[in-house]
Order: structure tokens, then C-alpha cells, then sequence
């Protein structure tokens, strides 16, 4: 059988762990990656990010983090430990391709290419949770005289300076962007428009990761159980400054409606000291403001939307609506879906952690894969082994 057989679209975290698990396996496969390089989200993501994670549950299979590496490495220390982990097992991409349909034909599936057409009989989609950003439709936003982009194109303050400027939304990106932005003196205001967890990065001296990842066997009402009690003897109440804790505690909340605590970095310092102003959801646009909820009408320059991202999916993978849930996202991960030799891997962001998540669910999908290939079942051969 050709390589061909077991085409892995995406270059990611995810997309570099599906491959080297496949290689692991004795599997033979292509790697296809639309941008002009390997791990592409994390040369876009603004200057100061940081892993949200711990380098101890953000390796990929088989290669740990360097030990000299910091707890919460960097943006370019990400973007490092991917190229040497493409390096170390010996991952080349065809880079510069974008896959534009995937259908399944038979016992193949039938991939348009901007190369070409391909003809796999398995196809792993890598592509990651954060495919197309998400713009929210608000009356009168293209009247707007101001700078108003995706936070998916912020990289960092220095264009904001001295503009009184608005992030709409406050998960971890639009947290983080509003603490950026105020750390360098620029006037800014995040819209809350409901209530939201929110949970110190470390708590008590150990970072928050940890402890979910030490309580994710518990049944969820107890894990919820104790996240609140926890959080609330460190956060407090936070009412009078606009945010409001929900009744549903956060680990029911990410799963129910896929919606995650703000993971505090220093945010809510700065909102009680006023640096940051929280405002609720945004009504109307105006061409040099914004009205709010409660009919509260600000002025503003400069509007960043960190308000998310869709995995982009259903353009892609046809029929894929039969196979995906509310959110947009595949029905199971790290493992074959309802159409046969089709596999989905990071696309998952639970409170353990996303490259954790992938780390697990790489392996397991090589294994399937590899045992189709023992078994001789629908797909016929997959793919050869490879040689020695």
C-alpha cells in the first residue's frame, strides 16, 4: 500500500501526535498542513501568551518538555518544543496544501486538495477546536470609525496606546488581551455579559491543572462540589465589580454548554483596582461608541472581539452533521466516528488540559488504526509497514 492510505490533515499539536504515534506503529501516512509551517496558531498568537498548562501535562507523546523549560512555557518556547519534536520523529509535512472536501466513496475516501485529489482509505483530522473565528452580528458594528478586529489578529498593546478600546468577551484569550492591554496603561474595558468561574491559574501554591487532573475520576457533582468551595475561599465574592458566579458549577458548565472559567493570570487584580472596567453584553454599535445592556453608552476607539472560535468542520467533512454534537464539534475523539476509517484528535479543551487531552488520544488513535491493519477488516490493508 502507498502512504497515502492514512492522511493526517493539520500540523498542529495534534497533528504532530497523530504522526508520531502512527510512525510508532510501523504506519506509513501523510501529513498535510495548510500553512508554510508546522504548529502555524502558535506564530499568530499575540506576544505574551503562555501555556495555560503545565509543561508536566503539555508534552506530546514521547518527548516530555525540556526540564530546564519554565512551569508555563512561552509562546516562541511552544513554537521550539514543536519544530524539535517534528525533528526527533521525523515528521515532514506537505506543507502549503489545503484540504477543501473530504467524502467518503466506498471504502475510500475522496480528499480535494489545493495539490490535487487524494484517495485515502483513513483520514485523521487534526485541524483543532479553533478553525474559523467567530464574529458576533451586532447592529451598527460596520458604522464603527474605530479599529475592530478578531482577537484571533491581536499580537500585543502597542497599537492601542492612548485609545480607549473594548474587549468583548472574557474567556481566556479576551481575560489575558484585557490584562495585556492594561499592564501597558491603555484605557480598557471587557464585556462579562453573564456569569462566569472564575479560577486562579495556581491555587494555594499549586496550579489549578493539577488538582483538575487529580479529582477528573470523581463523579462531576463532587468535582464540582469541591472547585467551588476551593475557588470561592480564593476568589470571593466578585459581584461588585460586574462578575457573577454561576449556579452551575464549571465543570458541568464546560460540558454542558462548552463555556470556560476565566483562568485568572492577574485579570481580576486589575479589575478591583480598576484598571480594567467590566461591562455587560453590547447592544449597539455606534460610529465612535458603544451602548450596553442597561442602556450605559461608553466611548470607544478600538474594539477587540475575543469571542471564539468554531472548528470550521462541516465545510469540510461531508455528512459531517451526523456525526457532530450541538457545539460543532465530532461526537467522539481519539477514536473512529460513524463513518468508518474517520477520526478527529484535539479537539477537545477539558479543565485537565488540551495538549494533555491530545497526548492521550494520539496514541489510542494509532493503536485503532494499526489494529485494522492486523485484522485485515473493511479497509482492506491501511498501510504497509514500514521496513526495519
Amino acid at each position: 500500500m502507498e502512504p497515502e492510505d492514512i492522511l493526517v490533515i493539520g500540523a498542529g499539536p495534534a497533528g504532530l501526535a497523530v504522526s508520531a504515534c502512527l510512525r510508532r506503529e510501523g504506519l506509513r501516512h501523510v501529513v498535510l498542513e495548510r500553512e508554510s509551517q508546522i504548529g502555524s496558531a502558535w506564530y499568530r498568537h499575540y506576544d505574551r501568551l503562555h501555556l495555560h498548562t503545565t509543561k508536566r501535562y503539555s508534552g506530546l507523546p514521547m518527548m516530555p518538555w525540556p526540564k530546564d523549560a519554565p512551569r508555563y512555557p512561552s509562546r516562541e518556547q511552544v513554537v521550539e518544543y514543536l519544530q524539535a519534536y517534528a525533528t526527533t520523529h521525523q515528521i515532514a509535512p506537505r506543507l502549503g496544501i489545503t484540504v477543501h472536501k473530504v467524502q467518503q466513496r466506498g471504502s475510500r475516501f475522496w480528499v480535494e486538495t489545493s495539490a490535487g485529489t487524494m484517495t485515502p482509505r483513513v483520514v485523521i483530522v487534526a485541524t483543532g477546536y479553533n478553525g474559523v473565528p467567530v464574529m458576533p452580528s451586532i447592529p451598527g458594528l460596520d458604522s464603527f470609525r474605530g479599529s475592530a478586529i478578531h482577537a484571533g489578529a491581536y499580537k500585543n498593546a502597542a497599537p492601542y496606546r492612548g485609545k480607549r478600546t473594548l474587549v468583548v468577551g472574557c474567556g481566556n484569550s479576551g481575560a489575558e488581551i484585557a490584562l495585556d492591554l492594561a499592564e501597558q496603561g491603555v484605557d480598557v474595558a471587557m464585556v462579562v455579559r453573564g456569569p462566569v468561574h472564575v479560577v486562579p491559574r495556581d491555587l494555594f501554591g499549586r496550579p489549578t491543572q493539577h488538582t483538575n487532573v487529580l479529582l477528573s475520576h470523581l463523579p462531576l457533582g463532587l468535582r464540582d462540589a469541591i472547585a467551588v468551595a476551593t475557588v470561592g475561599l480564593a476568589v470571593g465574592d466578585l459581584s461588585r465589580w460586574g462578575i457573577v458566579r454561576p449556579a452551575v458549577g464549571p465543570n458541568r458548565m464546560i460540558v454542558e454548554t462548552g463555556r470556560v472559567p476565566i483562568l485568572d493570570l492577574g485579570t481580576i487584580a486589575m479589575v478591583k483596582r480598576g484598571k480594567i472596567r467590566v461591562l455587560p453584553a453590547v447592544q449597539k454599535v455606534l460610529p465612535d461608541q458603544v451602548c450596553f445592556a442597561g442602556g450605559a453608552v461608553h466611548p470607544f476607539e478600538a474594539i477587540i472581539f475575543a469571542t471564539g472560535y468554531t472548528p470550521g468542520i462541516g465545510r469540510v467533512v461531508e455528512d459531517f452533521e451526523a456525526i457532530a454534537d450541538a457545539r460543532g464539534r465530532p461526537h467522539r475523539f481519539g477514536e473512529e466516528t460513524g463513518i468508518a476509517g474517520l477520526y478527529f484528535v484535539g479537539f477537545r479543551n477539558p479543565p485537565t488540559g488540551a495538549l494533555r487531552e491530545i497526548a492521550l488520544e494520539a496514541p489510542r488513535v494509532a493503536r485503532s488504526i494499526r489494529a485494522v491493519v492486523r485484522g485485515g477488516s473493511n479497509t482492506d490493508a491501511v498501510a504497509e509497514t514500514v521496513d526495519g
